[in-house]
């Protein structure tokens, strides 16, 4: 996450008549599978979370094809950072891009220039170590289950987990959404814990201690401003934990699967399934309103940037008359740029203010 300035925090937060939308990659085609192109004439098959990463390189979480790609968007490149194409659980402590994944879904990076992500089917969390380019699994055992808190996070069982979230160096927060609960990892020991949820599928109280409440689907994380921001794929809402405190805040979100814009636990979301956040104001992928909402953080209100139905359309226009299709992915850049996994029309686009250059 990069934070904007306070001029470009204005544009991005001024509504969607002052942004524009476009392609940076992919062509909308899954096929053949190409290991390093052409941004614009690569095909990529479902890209889901993406991240900026070292050297203001683009990754992305390509699910169809099981991989991690790196965008160089200065010289509009593609290349596979990691995985080798084909699914699968191999290769633990070789070269990144010769092991096997299964469904990544999310990417992040350390301080330290690490990757991270989170494999959903293989139901661990990888890091690519920048120096040796070699992979290494962090948290999980690679069968689905829930246990293992209190001890290392290898050695635990995850349930589709599908988003993760870093503080610095020390803590890796991960969104085990088929157990109802958000799970840390001690990076220093690690151990790992739940921290949120206790299996049972329902919205939590507002205020409520963190450790105990339910969570109905926690499937995308943020960390920010000293919490963690949720967003809650079948409670339809966003939530903020307070990391010093440890409780849970409803931020936006009636619950109730649904598209309306206004103030923001009164707006209603349906599936979202992507969050980012940048000059105090929070950025979700509401997947299956095929739209990218915006829920200003002092204001409480929440309005729709991008998105004016299902389908793909709109490059070079403005970015609400656009047309998406079940957005899975969002990340913030310099200059007021928002990235989005488009993630059925098989294409990563780029959204910038009018006033910004390509």
């Amino acid at each position: 996450m990069t934070a904007c300035s306070p001029v470009v925090a204005l544009l991005l937060l001024a509504g969607g008549e002052d942004l524009v939308i476009e392609t940076v990659a992919g062509t909308g085609r899954e096929e053949p599978v190409e290991t390093v192109g052409e941004a614009l004439r690569f095909d990529m098959s479902q890209p889901f979370g993406l991240e900026l990463g070292p050297e203001g390189a683009l990754h992305v979480c390509e699910v169809g094809h099981h991989r991690v790609l790196r965008i160089d968007l200065e010289k509009r490149e593609v290349k596979v950072a990691a995985g080798n194409g084909s699914r699968g659980k191999a290769g633990d402590g070789g070269p990144a891009a010769q092991a096997s994944l299964d469904e990544p879904y999310e990417v992040r990076f350390a301080p330290n220039r690490d990757m991270y992500f989170v494999e959903m089917q293989g139901a661990v969390v990888r890091r690519v170590e920048a120096e040796s380019g070699r992979i290494r699994r962090v948290a999980g055992t690679g069968e689905e289950g829930y246990s293992g808190d209190g001890g290392p996070a290898v050695e635990a069982r995850l349930r589709s987990p599908h988003s993760i979230a870093l503080e610095g160096s020390r803590s890796l927060y991960i969104a085990d959404i088929g157990n109802h609960r958000i799970r840390k990892v001690d990076l220093d020991s690690g151990k790992i814990e739940t921290i949120a949820g206790n299996g049972k599928p329902e919205l939590p109280r507002d205020g409520a201690p963190a450790a105990g409440s339910p969570l109905r689907g926690p499937r995308a994380l943020a960390v920010g401003g000293g919490s963690l921001w949720i967003a809650l794929r079948e409670g339809n809402s966003i939530w903020k934990l307070d990391l010093a405190g440890g409780t849970l805040h409803h931020v936006a979100g009636g619950g109730d699967a649904g598209f309306r814009d206004g103030r923001a636990r009164e707006a209603l979301f349906n599936g979202p399934k992507g969050i980012a956040i940048a000059g105090g104001a929070l950025f979700v992928a509401d997947t299956e309103n095929h739209a990218i909402r915006r829920v200003e953080i002092a204001s409480g209100a929440v309005s729709t940037i991008v998105g004016g139905g299902q389908g793909f359309g709109g490059d070079g226009g403005e970015a609400l008359r656009a047309k998406l299709a079940r957005p899975h992915g969002i990340a913030t850049g310099p200059g007021g740029v928002l990235y989005v996994g488009d993630s059925e029309n098989h294409r990563v686009r780029r959204v910038r203010p009018r006033a910004s250059s390509r």
